[in-house]
């Protein structure tokens, strides 16, 4: 297809292009005054709007089952409004916090577990006065070691704001890591930039950016682009990934995607089992189903491209490991990758 030049913002911006059928304008458009949309011209490329299983399509086009609400859902799966002290702070642990400083996306994912509280008429993003409130929340907090900074996306902003952020954390002493959590490179690489790379860099602080991406193919090679000149700059990349029905739920596409990250220089970070979002029971595994396709997983590739799989517990209570595991304690026994139990004390096992 012809490269768009603008972002597709609404059901008739799709069909235009081409990604939805015109008999699914209505249905799209339903969903749309709901939650917000926005394809960018680098992911309506990657688009087969002749699959009708395409996995990039699943995680950006808009389906009339994101207007069913499914049982134990909530517009807040994660309870950060529960943690929140001021605007703009979650502070869920004690060493760090998240600085939502943003309520905007170049692309909004249907799965998104803050749907409701995001997108260009959510008024999301922080004023002057709110981002002031935030910082001074860090100061007076010196557990505060590392800053996570999200939104929305944080790499939407202009390279000037970004490093007004940047320099406001460094000024903190007890701030040692500073965390940009984004989409950007892999949806519209083309905003990393030589002076956007040089305003996340800090004397004195490290810095990460945690890559969002779910499938092989987003990583183009306008992406790896992207990411190199990150990288190559000094700043640490690690990925997030979530699991998704229909997207990436098989080992080889989670094989796929973790030796692309690594091949990248982008470390394996996490592999988030789905939040309980409205209307996102389409793309929910079953925890069983993560396990065994981490278990799976184990076995393929080495550590270094094996992600931790997590749950962030419903209701703010925090994100925990669940598994697979493979020790057996009431029979001092421990299973290697392939499922078969041995002693830990080298004797045979029963």
């Amino acid at each position: 297809m012809t490269r768009l030049r603008h972002t597709l913002k609404s059901a008739a911006d799709l069909v235009e292009a081409k990604l939805l059928p015109p008999e699914a304008e209505a249905d799209a458009a339903r969903v749309a005054t709901r939650y917000a949309v926005a394809v960018t011209p680098a992911v309506a490329e990657l688009i087969d709007s002749k699959d009708p299983a395409d996995p990039i399509a699943r995680q950006f086009l808009p389906d009339v089952r994101e207007l069913d609400r499914a049982s134990g859902e909530r517009g807040d799966p994660i309870g950060d409004d529960v943690k929140s002290p001021v605007r703009g702070i979650v502070h869920r642990y004690p060493d760090r916090v998240l600085l939502k400083i943003v309520g905007v996306c170049p692309v909004y994912c249907r799965f998104c577990f803050r749907r409701e509280m995001i997108g260009p008429a959510a008024e999301a993003n922080l004023t002057a006065d709110e981002i002031e409130g935030a910082l001074a929340y860090i100061r007076a907090h010196p557990a505060i070691w590392e800053v996570i900074v999200t939104g929305g996306d944080p790499l939407v902003m202009s390279a000037r704001r970004i490093e007004e952020i940047t320099r406001a954390l460094s000024e903190i002493a007890h701030v040692k890591i500073i965390r940009w959590h984004t989409r950007v490179p892999v949806v519209a690489p083309e905003r990393i930039t030589v002076d956007l790379v040089r305003s996340l860099k800090s004397p004195g602080k490290t810095v990460y950016v945690a890559l969002h991406a779910n499938h092989p193919r987003e990583l183009t090679p306008g992406a790896l682009s992207a990411i190199a000149r990150l990288v190559d700059a000094g700043i640490a990349l690690v990925s997030q990934t979530v699991l998704l029905r229909g997207v990436n739920d098989s080992v080889d596409v989670l094989e796929a995607l973790m030796r692309a990250f690594v091949e990248a220089r982008v470390k394996p970070y996490y592999l988030h089992h789905g939040d309980l979002a409205p209307g996102t029971a389409h793309f929910r595994t079953s925890l069983a189903e993560g396990q065994a396709l981490m278990r799976a997983l184990r076995q393929r590739v080495s550590g270094l491209a094996m992600p931790t799989y997590v749950l962030d517990i419903p209701g703010g209570y925090g994100k925990v490991p669940v598994g697979p595991g493979y020790l057996e304690e009431t029979t001092d026994t421990v299973a290697d990758p392939s499922g078969r139990l041995h002693r830990t004390d080298g004797a045979c096992a029963p």
